[in-house]
């Protein structure tokens, strides 16, 4: 699979250190061919990619990619389009980092993993398959945060973000 990486920061709200957008890059290759590895059905629009682009964004961008493409309130996680996009919320993968007591970089990598596995055919919308995308989602991510990735990724930890 040859496929093209684009991972830019586009708000401020959170800091996102450079080397971390770097590092998920590198990584993403491979987290790519473990989400096909576990594609939800053969012929997914991931396994046609040539391009992927993701997308940090503040609440205020989730808010409106989340209103305006599926119709619902609020800032979300990760938001991917079956053309090659994953919009990922950098303020709530900061609030949840915190919540569940991980670091901030390992959850954004675990939104990229999320919006690869929708792209791998994988739905949420319900329990049972949200159940499988979840086992999924962690096998990978597991793969993927070595001791070097974790090297890569490590920073000082920003500040927690105002609650919205």
């Amino acid at each position: 699979m040859s496929l093209e990486v684009i991972i830019g920061n586009h708000q401020d709200a959170t800091d996102i250190p450079e080397n971390w957008l770097t590092a998920l890059e590198d990584v993403a290759h491979e987290a790519a061919a473990l989400a096909l590895a576990h594609a939800a059905f053969d012929d997914s629009p991931l396994a046609h990619l040539a391009t992927l682009e993701v997308a940090l964004v503040d609440d205020s961008a989730s808010e409106r990619v989340h209103r305006d493409f599926m119709n619902l309130e609020g800032p979300t996680d990760v938001i991917t389009f079956h053309h090659g996009e994953i919009v990922i919320g950098a303020e709530v993968a900061h609030r949840q980092a915190i919540e569940y007591g991980e670091s901030l970089a390992r959850e954004i990598l675990r939104y990229l993993v999320h919006g690869l596995l929708h792209l791998a055919g994988h739905d949420d919308s319900n329990p049972q398959a949200c159940a499988a995308m979840e086992s999924a989602q962690e096998s990978i991510v597991a793969a993927l945060w070595t001791a070097d990735l974790q090297a890569r990724m490590t920073s000082p930890a920003p500040p927690p973000p105002p609650k919205p």
